[in-house]
């Protein structure tokens, strides 16, 4: 069920629907919108009757919502979601593309304010980087746990770079939304419903990465179980998934997109370094996804591959960063889109602390 609430509506007349709601036993999500709020209603086990609810002031019709995740889908909110950071410019969702970057594990401080420094300097956004690592394989690099956290804080603090990490469990997830400005939640957690729950409590925006044999309405009701929670800030990912091809690690379905923004106002992004697994197929598939629509892309950098504790073969080097970058902005123009200023054209820590850098790092 969904209330859909007049444009002109007070924000005391939005509060008396909720409380009327939650007087039902039911769950009230308000959204607001570009034009008026929608409330969504969860916690049914059956229909509504919409008849008190329709009488109330401020209220301009009662919906019924027939798709099984309500929050998530365009019924509720018509206009596309986007997502804001406290004290940054950055935003995902809007006009603009964003792009996160950086390698598949922290490894060492050196390693991460090297590739930092790439990447802020390149016009990345966010420093994407593992401190908690669920690998195949037991004996496999695990990660540097919070450690790994407090080295990706430095980087943000150093180069003004926002962080987004994965957390694999309730207890990582508690550290993770600490220290990180995003949330990341891995493919193979993306049915771990008690996972989804407890990051749908946190207050940080949360990237729900598509599991890797999840159909488009899977992961639509994962992200359903983020935002029943009150979480409302949730960016999806397309990363890949398993098929009969052997020529790549996975297979990038680059037609979620496009299906995602018919059925949902949740912004998307593409990970083109995991649906491929191959360096020279992150570019390709890095400028096709934003061709397709995508918000934003998530990309592995590393400044020496050969060498890296997990994911070499799909990280891309500097060089090839750098061309990427270039190589979307101009996709992005013939779109009538752009990409976010970077983090040292925004007036933003990095410039401040310019200066202060050494002169290898400037």
């Amino acid at each position: 069920m969904l209330v859909v609430m007049r444009s002109q509506a007070t924000e005391e007349q939005v509060r008396d629907v909720c409380r009327k709601i939650e007087s039902l036993g039911l769950r009230a999500h308000p959204i607001p919108g570009a034009q008026r709020t929608a409330i969504g209603i969860t916690g049914n086990d059956g229909a509504v009757e919409p008849g008190s609810l329709e009488e109330m002031p401020g209220v301009g019709e009662v919906i019924r919502v027939s798709k099984p995740y309500k929050l998530v889908s365009r019924d509720i909110k018509p206009d596309n979601t986007v997502i804001k950071f406290p004290n940054s410019h950055v935003t995902i969702g809007g006009k603009d593309i964003v792009v996160m970057a950086g390698p598949c594990s922290i490894e060492s401080r050196e390693q991460a304010m090297i590739i930092g420094e790439i990447v802020s300097r390149a016009g990345g956004h966010f420093l994407r980087g593992g401190a908690y690592k669920p690998r195949t394989s037991p004996y496999s690099f695990q990660g540097l746990g919070e450690e790994g956290l407090k080295i990706m804080a430095e980087v943000r603090e150093r180069f003004g770079l926002l962080i987004v990490t994965e957390a694999v469990d309730n207890e990582s997830l508690d550290l993770v939304a600490d220290y990180a400005d995003m949330i990341q939640i891995g493919a193979r957690n993306m049915q771990n419903f008690s996972l989804l729950k407890r990051a749908g409590r946190a207050r940080k925006p949360v990237l729900l990465k598509r599991g890797m044999s999840a159909t488009l309405e899977e992961l639509l009701m994962a992200a359903e179980y983020v935002m029943s929670e009150g979480n409302y800030n949730v960016v999806l990912c397309e990363r890949g998934v398993r098929t009969f091809a052997d020529h790549t690690r996975n297979t990038l379905d680059l037609s979620l997109v496009p299906a995602v923004q018919r059925l949902s106002h949740l912004p998307i992004l593409v990970d083109p370094s995991h649906g491929t697994g191959k360096r020279n197929k992150v570019l390709p598939m890095g400028r096709a996804a934003i061709a397709v629509g995508a918000d934003g892309l998530i990309v592995e950098v590393h400044h020496d591959p050969d060498h890296a504790l997990s994911d070499g073969p799909q990280s891309i080097v500097p060089a090839q960063f750098e061309t990427l970058m270039c190589e979307i902005k101009q996709i992005a123009a013939v779109l009538q889109r752009g990409v976010v200023a970077p983090v040292n054209q925004a007036g933003s820590l990095l410039a401040a602390q310019a200066s202060s850098l050494p002169a290898a790092a400037r």
